[in-house]
């Protein structure tokens, strides 16, 4: 039996995606504010990832 991804995980994802998105659309890809908010959504998608593979 597969376990539905939890709500507020799926809820912190978008919002840290539409975080980065936004630094780095006011300074660049490279910007190590944009790389440490990156690194933050990967463990959220990791984590996703790892309730779906339940």
């Amino acid at each position: 039996m597969m376990v539905s991804p939890d709500r507020g995980l799926l809820e912190e994802i978008e919002i840290q995606r539409n975080d980065m998105v936004l630094l780095a659309s006011e300074t660049s890809l490279s910007n190590h504010k944009v790389i440490e908010a990156s690194k933050r959504l990967d463990c959220l998608l990791n984590k996703y990832h790892q309730l779906l593979n339940r």
